[in-house]
């Protein structure tokens, strides 16, 4: 059980009527704070979350222009951090009563051209490509094989599939920025009164990382969530690379397959994780968009390492969610 009721007096919430929030795939949980000195947020994260990396982060980006919520008050050791309230008007809500997606999709590739613009904070962790394949081993290997197969995979193979996503991500691996690793519409809202970048509240960001700046477009344009129209995700393309004229465009698009390819496989076994271990199936109805996305992407000359080990490994008809 934990008792926040001290850190909310110290700071004059207190007695302000307390709304708990959805909760997501990680172990913090989220209170709405009315009647307190301002609308806020309590984030309560017990360990193993750490709250120091979403303060820093909030901080450093905040400084720079960007909307990331305010941090008001922070007990790191238990924990807490009282932050700024951006309302319910994430993207996926507005997107979810039939909101426009183009307008939306342009307005976040906006955002994310200027948080990858802005200074990189220090001391991030890096999201290069080993990092990337021991986090698809994790889930790929460790989750999706057995429960597909009934047994875990062939001495041999994790190295296969090491050795191909290191080759895949190689060549891109010049480009590196601060990467957000969750950017997509449940973790950005719009900000009422707040032009160009600042309109984009930018949420969920404790894990970022340093990395290539292709994996936070692709997350957006090839949810694993949400089905995104191909105009929609032209756009939001197109308003990204204009937002950047240095890129190399030809690299950003390999390194868009690539990042894809990766992300599609690691967060398609996600979900069966996600069920067979913390018992939450629900995520399941996202694997055949998550499977479709990654069939899509290893079309790519980009994607052959990745390609190759598949085809030697996995079936076709068996890229999907494992039977039950």
């Amino acid at each position: 059980m934990r008792y926040p009721d001290p850190f909310l007096a110290a700071h004059g919430y207190g007695a302000a009527e307390r709304q708990p929030l959805a909760a997501d795939a990680s172990f913090r949980r989220y209170v709405r704070l009315r009647g307190g000195p301002r609308p806020a947020l309590l984030m309560d994260a017990p360990p193993p979350e750490d709250v120091r990396p979403f303060a820093a982060l909030a901080r450093h980006f905040g400084a720079a222009g960007l909307s990331l919520p305010e941090i008001i008050a922070e007990d790191a050791e238990a924990g807490f951090l009282l932050i700024e309230d951006f309302g319910d008007a994430t993207h996926a809500a507005l997107l979810d009563a039939g909101a426009d997606p183009v307008p939306l999709y342009v307005e976040a590739a906006e955002a994310l051209a200027a948080l990858h613009a802005a200074p990189v904070p220090p001391g991030l962790p890096a999201w290069d490509a080993a990092a990337m394949a021991r986090a698809t081993a994790a889930t790929f290997l460790d989750w999706w094989w057995p429960a597909a197969f009934g047994a875990p995979p062939a001495p041999g193979i994790r190295e296969e599939l090491d050795a191909a996503i290191q080759a895949m991500l190689a060549p891109f691996a010049g480009a590196q920025g601060f990467v957000h690793r969750d950017y997509f519409p449940a973790n950005l809202m719009r900000i009422e009164g707040r032009t160009g970048a600042r309109r984009t509240g930018i949420l969920d960001f404790q894990d970022g990382a340093l990395g290539h700046p292709a994996y936070d477009l692709v997350s957006l344009v090839e949810d694993a969530r949400r089905d995104v129209a191909p105009e929609v995700r032209r756009a939001a393309l197109a308003t990204y690379l204009a937002a950047r004229p240095g890129l190399d465009r030809a690299g950003f698009l390999g390194a868009l397959a690539a990042c894809g390819a990766q992300r599609h496989l690691r967060v398609a076994a996600l979900w069966v994780r996600l069920d067979r271990r913390d018992g939450k199936p629900h995520y399941l109805r996202h694997g055949p968009r998550c499977w479709a996305l990654l069939a899509r992407a290893l079309s790519q000359p980009a994607c052959a390492p990745l390609r190759d080990v598949l085809d030697r490994h996995v079936p076709e008809e068996m890229r999907r969610n494992p039977d039950r």
